[in-house]
């Protein structure tokens, strides 16, 4: 049986402005979240993703379009969803005077738990998230991975239903983001539905499905694999002496989409419609030999979310896999 919906949104939209200063931040968004799930929204800044994290926790009203989340009508029932859910903003939000525990007491205490019950959830949440030997510490010196420990530790105390994180691991060395990653998990087998924001491909690649936003728009949805299967048989590696020059060379073909330099790798995508990737690999392979390139070979390649993102930003329907939760 497939778990309940959690969040369920369609053609979601929000704009600010007026008349011909009117801008559109999100455009009809549709979107159903299943419980347990780890759901990533990718894009770039700008694109639109904490707006619509926003409008899912009720902290924005859209302008178009309805939003239900556990179940309850935004942002009509707003209040009665707070205390089911947890936060986490892309700006550092706690006190950097209190202490560590200090702060954890507070977040306890505005969810309204008495004196016996915060003492227990603290001391939980100190142990669970590797905090307890820095308790007394005051929250403006540690350092930026434990400030996101704090972060987190403080939107999970009161055992949310739907985890919201607005790019939880900018600005954070790679161990910790690693961390907070199994941590994120542990809470979604639990029973957490968590939401997360990135720009970070790697990240992208951990979450069991997600959505890519473009200028406000869902441009493509589904798993990584589901995503990275679409263009299956479009993507090539080609490999030359002077990488510089082959670029400029294979941009001009007319089956290529796009070219990325990666080392001394160049990762093309081939347009929709165009021979598969070994029969185009030998044809680009031969074009550059032939124009004097030293050292031109090419090979068929897997896709990855960066060819993805690419081909959707491009309307590119092959990389738009389906929406259903799964």
């Amino acid at each position: 049986m497939s778990e309940p919906v959690v969040v369920r949104a369609r053609g979601l939209g929000r704009s600010f402005g007026r008349g011909g200063k009117r801008r559109v931040a999100v455009d009809s968004v549709d979107l159903d979240l299943r419980r347990g799930e780890v759901f990533g929204f990718l894009g770039p800044n700008g694109a639109g993703k904490s707006t619509l994290l926003r409008m899912l926790v009720g902290l924005l009203s859209p302008t178009a379009g309805t939003v239900e989340v556990l179940g309850l009508t935004l942002p009509r029932d707003v209040e009665a969803l707070r205390p089911r859910i947890g936060y986490m903003p892309q700006r550092f939000a706690l006190y950097e005077d209190l202490s560590v525990a200090e702060n954890l007491e507070f977040a306890a205490a505005v969810f309204g738990f008495g004196a016996a019950e915060s003492s227990r959830r603290v001391e939980r949440s100190l142990a669970e998230h590797g905090l307890a030997e820095r308790r007394e510490q005051r929250v403006g010196q540690l350092s930026g991975g434990w400030k996101q420990r704090l972060a987190l530790a403080a939107a999970t105390v009161h055992d949310p239903e739907l985890l919201v994180l607005d790019e939880p691991t900018a600005g954070v060395d790679p161990e910790e983001r690693r961390r907070f990653w199994e941590r994120l998990f542990e809470l979604a087998a639990r029973g957490a539905t968590a939401l997360v924001s990135t720009h970070s491909m790697d990240e992208a690649e951990r979450c069991h499905r997600l959505g890519l936003i473009r200028e406000g728009r869902l441009a493509a949805l589904g798993s990584p694999r589901e995503l990275t299967a679409s263009l299956s048989g479009r993507i090539v590696e080609v490999g030359a002496d002077a990488p510089e020059d082959a670029v400029a060379m294979l941009r001009s073909r007319p089956e290529v989409e796009s070219v990325t330099q990666l080392g001394d790798a160049l990762h093309v995508l081939l347009r929709p419609g165009q021979a598969d990737a070994a029969a185009a690999a030998a044809g680009l392979a031969a074009f550059l030999a032939a124009a004097g390139l030293a050292g031109a070979r090419a090979r068929p390649a897997a896709p990855d979310l960066e060819d993805v993102f690419v081909a959707a930003g491009r309307g590119d329907a092959a990389a738009v896999a389906s929406g259903s939760a799964p």
